[in-house]
């Protein structure tokens, strides 16, 4: 193991030449970064939050607020299938995950189940229905969500609010977020570099729900305004106060939205322009075909934007939101509706702001303590083994930093203080392997054999030992990236990356020059074989 194999110094020095261009945009300012030739590397280390600063926040998602709303629309397709199959009922009893309804004509009790069990339709994705119709009584007929449905509401509901915020602040060219789950219906969201949380917070807080809902012409606002609101309408304000009578039931939401752009309305002033899917285009082309000369609603978040009059049929998916906006505003409503719309609302736990001062404190900090460590095992080395071992030692340790600031700079990590740690705690395991090989070594010469016999030795034998070692560390460092968050996933990557570059450096490094030694100078005599 220890011949000067050409393979071996050609992969040395490949990596070290790499390595240092990968990471010498780190020693550059941003601007000389950018000054740098398109063909050169110009990523630098990603200090996260605790490093340079930023925002956190903990957000709660409102499951139940969810469900609510899913029942809502339930209710309200029950109420249009059955006055569509012509199905009088006596009233619709809501409970906790659907509807119970009481016909006024018990011989109709077939025929509604029959046409709420079409409204269920087929197995889900999950291969499972979500809703189910069941006879109730004699008289009465029952349409709800599956307990299972229900259930895997919530993690879904998280799972894409996840999604959606991660789209969200993109959209503000935030770099490198942090959006991890925390346990049942929590999201933290980091953002290092933005140092206002409620800029975030009013970006990624809105629902963004967007729905296409037709005006009740039959009723009166102001009956509504009294208390008497119609079961299958309800009252809502635009931003000055107007009040609007709008019916439940929604034509078409957001979640068919395709595109959405800032645009301009006929006198100029600024608008949203829209685009439906092809479900949406059709379901938005036969409402307008049915309701000509009608006012219908378009609601934002529960808001009015505004109620134009159907003049004529909007069959091609498309059209523009009109309202008072500002450039600010539509281009902000463009990036939300883009963005998607959140499953359900969600609430602010905790918010905190790290300043860029206490993250320059920080990264003075690790990079004190990075110092310091890398002084002491330099000390130790040269101490226990002399300039030529240890020296070869810390030339490998030298080389394992560059490697790891390079694959950290190239794969776009994030460094926080946890991975400063984990950095220290790497050089620590590289010099572990090169103390197995020269005590090894050390053990062999000791028994007389020849200097070359030691070294080879030295190396053959630590290897397993070696081994063994860091492929117990990735693994934990693997438990830690998958189950933790956060500075623990920090850690862990950092770790990681620091396995497999203080390998190489601590073993075929060490081979490259020792070897290189042995064949110029042919010692007779092991230099730390005393």
């Amino acid at each position: 193991m220890i011949q000067l194999s050409r393979w071996k110094i050609i992969l040395v020095v490949a990596s070290a030449i790499i390595g240092c261009l990968l990471a010498y945009p780190n020693l550059l300012s941003p601007a000389q970064r950018e000054a740098l030739p398109g063909w050169l590397p110009k990523n630098a280390l990603n200090l996260g939050l605790d490093l340079q600063g930023g925002s956190y926040l903990l957000l709660e998602v409102d499951v139940p607020a969810m469900r609510e709303k899913r029942v809502t629309n339930l209710i309200e397709d029950v109420r249009v299938t059955l006055n569509g199959e012509g199905i009088a009922t006596n009233g619709l009893q809501r409970e906790a995950g659907g509807v119970v309804v009481a016909l006024a004509d018990p011989a109709k009790q077939t025929a509604a189940f029959e046409a709420l069990r079409r409204l269920a339709g087929a197995p889900g994705p999950s291969g499972q229905v979500e809703r189910t119709a069941s006879r109730v009584g004699s008289d009465r007929v029952r349409f709800a969500y599956t307990d299972a449905a229900l259930a895997g509401m919530g993690s879904t509901a998280v799972d894409q609010s996840i999604e959606v915020v991660r789209r969200r602040i993109d959209s503000l060219g935030t770099r490198e977020p942090s959006i991890t789950r925390q346990g049942a219906d929590r999201i933290v969201v980091q953002a290092p570099g933005e140092s206002d949380p409620r800029k975030l917070e009013e970006v990624i807080g809105q629902t963004a729900q967007l729905t296409f809902q037709m005006v009740d012409t039959e009723n009166s606002v102001t009956e509504a305004q009294a208390g008497r609101v119609p079961p299958d309408a309800e009252l809502l304000t635009d931003e000055q106060g107007t009040p609007y009578l709008v019916k439940k039931r929604v034509l078409v939401s957001g979640e068919n939205l395709t595109r959405a752009s800032v645009d301009a309305d006929q006198s100029g002033r600024p608008a949203i322009g829209f685009r439906f899917d092809g479900a949406g285009a059709r379901r938005f082309g036969e409402a307008t075909s049915a309701n000509i000369g009608k006012p219908f609603a378009i609601i934002l978040d529960g808001k009015v934007i505004s109620a134009p009059r159907i003049n004529s049929a909007i069959t091609n998916g498309s059209g523009i939101i009109e309202g008072q906006f500002t450039i600010q505003e539509a281009a902000t409503m463009v990036n939300l509706l883009n963005g998607g719309a959140l499953p359900a609302p969600l609430n602010v736990e905790e918010r905190r702001t790290v300043t860029a001062e206490l993250g320059a404190d920080a990264v003075a900090a690790g990079a004190l303590s990075t110092a310091v460590g890398f002084v002491i095992i330099v000390v130790f080395m040269i101490l226990a083994y002399g300039l030529l071992f240890g020296g070869v030692s810390v030339l490998g340790l030298i080389l394992n930093g560059v490697l790891i600031v390079a694959a950290m700079s190239l794969t776009q990590a994030t460094l926080t203080l946890p991975g400063i740690a984990g950095l220290i705690l790497t050089f620590a395991v590289a010099v572990d392997a090169n103390v197995l090989i020269y005590e090894r070594m050390r053990d062999e010469a000791r028994t007389g054999r020849s200097v070359i016999a030691s070294m080879d030795a030295g190396f053959s034998k630590a290897w397993g030992t070696i081994l063994d070692a860091n492929v117990t560390t990735l693994v934990a460092a693997a438990i830690m990236f998958v189950f933790g968050a956060g500075p623990v996933r920090g850690f862990a990557w950092t770790l990681s990356i620091g396995v497999f570059t203080s390998v190489f450096s601590s073993v075929l490094v060490a081979q490259v020059l020792l070897a290189y030694w042995l064949k110029t100078a042919k010692p007779k005599k092991l230099p730390i074989a005393e």
